[in-house]
């Protein structure tokens, strides 16, 4: 690492407009340039992800890692995890990104016991603290890997094992700590082995139970010490278990206001796990957020052709123009923002992929905020929505969604009309050649 820079020969990346040849430059990201308002830099908040930029090794169920990671020289682990927190800052500072996100076990390792894993944890985020200080870029959530070590095979809140549950509940008590010390706007559950493999070994509704007592003990912790970021939940039907409690963000919701959470929690939704259960990424959005549940994005897409999570970084306009429009009518992100869990390909091994990969998935969405921009400003699509539900602005309409009808006067009045007037058409192929003329 000649000059003691981690990605030599890569510079800022800068905005350079659409007509650049320049692959290391944003073709559509324009940090300050405003949108509805506001710059792009808040209304994206782009955030990159410990886990996949700074420790995916490439490795899948057919093979060891590919990744050539030059920084990554091994020895003490803990003095390689120190080394990583530079190497991390450099390439959040060439990105030009206000954020970042990470597990606990992504920044420090365990170690031998939870109080040389605490003690690790508390090493890492001196580190992380001074390059906060030192660069102005923000955690835009922590959260605890409470999936990987065997101690959670049968999960971890909802673990048959009582001392697991315990040992989980000291693991987010700290990685609730560090967040707050560190500044982090949010907290994220995500219930990677939260669900079952079999049913007939599993006692759901206790499980669920525990669940939400762990989540209460969390939120109580919060409040002690101060806390005041959002919390999130992450959705996802399957993978690791075959099923997850967490399914989709309307499982979510309805766990959260049955055990009383509902004001504590929002969504953190991620494009390839709403498809993993059977949703596009724009439902999940809608959804979460006519519900007001609407939180944070972790931004990536699948393979339509593979059937698991591949975490690819998002290119798709038109999804990323599905997705801005949806955030942009419920008012935004913040105090959450849109999150790269995602990973280069296993065959993109070299350090620069990470920065095409990242450039590429912020140019996309750079390019999706200004087409949902626009939509919004000429409201030509929701004109049509309008058109489609006219018949609900009529005076039976209006009293309808006023609460001031019942069966029995709305029996007398198709009585008295005979049969409803026909439908119009949906007309959905003009939706979409409406919203082509935008790309």
């Amino acid at each position: 690492m000649a000059g003691g820079e981690a990605f030599t020969g890569i510079g800022k990346v800068r905005y350079e407009g659409p007509a650049t040849k320049n692959m290391l430059a944003f073709r559509h990201y324009d940090a300050e340039a405003l949108v509805e308002g506001k710059p792009m830099k808040d209304h994206l908040r782009f955030a990159v992800s410990y886990w996949h930029t700074m420790r995916g090794t490439g490795g899948d169920p057919f093979g060891p890692g590919t990744m050539v990671r030059p920084w990554e020289t091994g020895g003490d682990p803990l003095e390689m995890a120190l080394k990583r927190v530079d190497v991390a800052f450099e390439f959040l500072e060439k990105l030009g990104v206000g954020f970042y996100c990470f597990h606990d076990r992504d920044v420090a390792p365990e170690g031998s016991s939870l109080a040389e894993a605490n003690r690790h944890l508390d090493t890492v985020a001196d580190a992380l603290e001074r390059h906060q200080q030192r660069t102005g870029i923000r955690l835009l959530w922590g959260t605890a890997n409470l999936f990987s070590h065997p101690r959670y095979v049968h999960g971890a809140a909802t673990s048959c094992n009582v001392e697991t549950f315990a040992y989980a509940a000291a693991q987010v008590k700290k990685a609730i700590e560090v967040t707050h010390r560190l500044g982090g706007a949010g907290y994220t559950f995500w219930g990677g082995r939260e669900g079952y493999q079999c049913l007939w070994n599993t006692d759901m509704k206790r499980e669920m139970d525990h669940l939400a007592r762990f989540m209460h003990m969390a939120v109580d912790h919060a409040k002690a010490i101060g806390f005041t970021g959002q919390f999130y939940f992450e959705p996802k039907p399957r993978e690791p278990m075959k099923h997850q409690y967490d399914f989709d963000a309307a499982t979510c919701i309805n766990f959260l206001r049955a055990y009383g959470l509902e004001k504590h929690v929002k969504m953190n939704l991620e494009t390839n796990h709403a498809t993993l259960a059977g949703h596009e990424i724009q439902h999940e959005l809608e959804y979460a957020g006519m519900q007001g549940f609407l939180g944070s994005v972790d931004a990536n897409t699948g393979d339509t052709l593979v059937g698991w999570d591949t975490d690819q970084f998002p290119t798709n306009v038109y999804m990323t123009t599905q997705m801005m429009y949806s955030i942009l009518k419920y008012g935004g992100l913040a105090p959450g923002g849109i999150n790269f869990d995602a990973k280069v390909r296993r065959e993109s091994f070299e350090p620069v992929d990470l920065f095409h990969a990242h450039i590429g998935g912020m140019d996309a969405f750079a390019r999706g905020l200004k087409i949902a921009a626009a939509m919004r400003a000429d409201g030509a699509i929701q004109k049509l929505v309008d058109e489609r539900y006219a018949s609900w602005s009529s005076p039976l309409g209006t009293r309808i969604e006023a609460g001031s009808e019942s069966f029995a006067s709305l029996e007398r009045e198709m009585l008295a009309k005979g049969d409803a007037t026909p439908c119009t058409s949906g007309r959905q192929e003009l939706f979409e050649n409406v919203i082509n003329t935008y790309l």
